[in-house]
């Protein structure tokens, strides 16, 4: 069977050149006699997996020495719990909600101390960004949270928030590597790989090695200590060393396309097919305001519930997956991460003007 376009938001589409690469070395990684899913994690041979796999992201990035990569397990929702636990000195941080994983993410937080909604886009059903150029920011916040992607509802922070000198922490699950970042504009920055950078079951944690400390909440488990997995450089415990040497194989696919600024070229112009088509549309309509759209998740509505599910159902009959919304929102959702060659967009683009000719005048 021929592979599909998948449009899936995670576990999503990784590249193609990566897939064949760890199919030819799933018996025997490179004379090694065995599958690094095998592999002890103890052994050299992964130890340089793991190395190379760091070395690719600062250099994809540019982080500086002063902040720790961690490859850590238990996905962003167990973040949402770790942040606070080591980050929340003072007991109290300042959240920005602009969907359900950073509302999830402050209702965690305020187990641990006070949790500031400090500005959220609830009203609207999180279709856009709020203005964070002069928020009420808390004296006394150990941190500013931010879920920089959002990608249930496809709206992207543009602009990082005033945080007014407050260590920012953003959860950048869904739009990791896909574009430069200036790292030092933030204290931590995190996100799940399973929709831009690898199989589920890792989360990348980058972390000012100032906000690493043995003072952490009262009763925090050792496992979800930054200081455990910084000290043991990852490898406190068994690592989910199989999705690391998929993510690694990632970072050398990404270099090998330019780097994050040719990446986000592609991924401009991938978004710029699809929000193009959905602006002209008869049809079909971007749930987003526009200054606030996503280059990764992209929502649209025809207005018919009868018509996008019959929408979903034709799509995947001509090879397109994985585009029904979340269940939160309903509608539709194609997810176009840096994987998603532009043809795939392309050919979603083609399906839905032939959709629309045909069904247009249902609505």
């Amino acid at each position: 069977m021929a592979r599909v376009y998948n449009f899936s938001a995670g576990p999503a589409v990784l590249p193609v050149e990566v897939l064949e690469e760890a199919a030819a070395e799933m018996l025997d990684y490179r004379g090694c006699g065995m599958s690094v899913m095998e592999m002890s994690h103890r052994s050299k041979t992964f130890q340089t997996i793991l190395d190379e796999a760091e070395a690719d992201i600062r250099d994809l990035i540019g982080i500086p020495d002063n902040y720790k990569v961690l490859f850590l397990q238990g996905g962003a929702s167990q973040q949402f719990a770790m942040i606070p636990m080591n980050l929340m000195k003072n007991h109290v941080a300042d959240y920005i909600v602009t969907g359900q994983w950073a509302k999830k993410a402050w209702q965690e937080a305020s187990k641990y101390g006070t949790a500031n909604k400090i500005a959220s886009s609830e009203d609207q059903t999180f279709s856009y960004i709020p203005d964070c150029s002069d928020l009420p920011i808390s004296e006394n916040a150990d941190y500013v949270y931010i879920c920089e992607n959002n990608t249930i509802y496809g709206t992207k922070f543009k602009t990082l928030p005033n945080t007014k000198g407050k260590p920012l922490v953003a959860d950048v699950s869904s739009c990791f590597l896909s574009e430069p970042v200036d790292i030092t504009k933030y204290a931590l920055m995190y996100g799940g790989v399973q929709k831009n950078i690898g199989p589920a079951g890792v989360v990348i944690v980058i972390i000012r090695e100032d906000l690493i400390t043995d003072d952490v909440f009262p009763g925090t488990p050792t496992m979800l200590k930054y200081k455990t997995h910084a000290d043991a450089g990852s490898l406190y415990n068994t690592p989910p060393a199989y999705g690391i040497y998929i993510c690694g194989k990632v970072f050398k696919w990404l270099k090998r396309q330019g780097g994050l600024e040719a990446i986000q070229k592609i991924n401009q112009e991938k978004a710029a097919i699809l929000y193009d088509f959905l602006d002209e549309s008869t049809l079909f309509k971007g749930t987003v305001r526009r200054q606030d759209r996503s280059l990764m998740n992209v929502p649209f509505v025809t207005g018919s519930d009868e018509l996008d599910a019959k929408f979903v159902k034709e799509a995947k009959e001509h090879g397109l997956e994985n585009l029904k919304g979340h269940r939160s929102v309903g509608g539709m959702r194609a997810s176009i991460y840096n994987a998603m060659p532009i043809e795939g967009v392309r050919c979603l683009v083609e399906f839905m003007k032939k959709f629309e000719m045909e069904n247009g005048s249902h609505v």
